[in-house]
């Protein structure tokens, strides 16, 4: 009953993964390749840390 009001870390990797790339997508558009790199990588890092929560269940 109280799981109902605790908040999900994988909804907010998700958000946060999604915010991300729509930085990275943006940087390689404006031809910022190395700060798209740089987003690219930490975006990898989140993807695998809701990898991890996703395994574990």
């Amino acid at each position: 009953m109280f799981g109902l009001f605790k908040a999900d870390p994988k909804k907010k990797l998700q958000k946060a993964y999604e915010e991300k790339l729509e930085k990275a997508l943006h940087a390689q558009r404006n031809g910022d390749l190395r700060t798209h790199g740089d987003l690219m990588e930490e975006a990898d890092k989140i993807y695998r840390e809701i990898q991890n929560l996703s395994d574990g269940k």
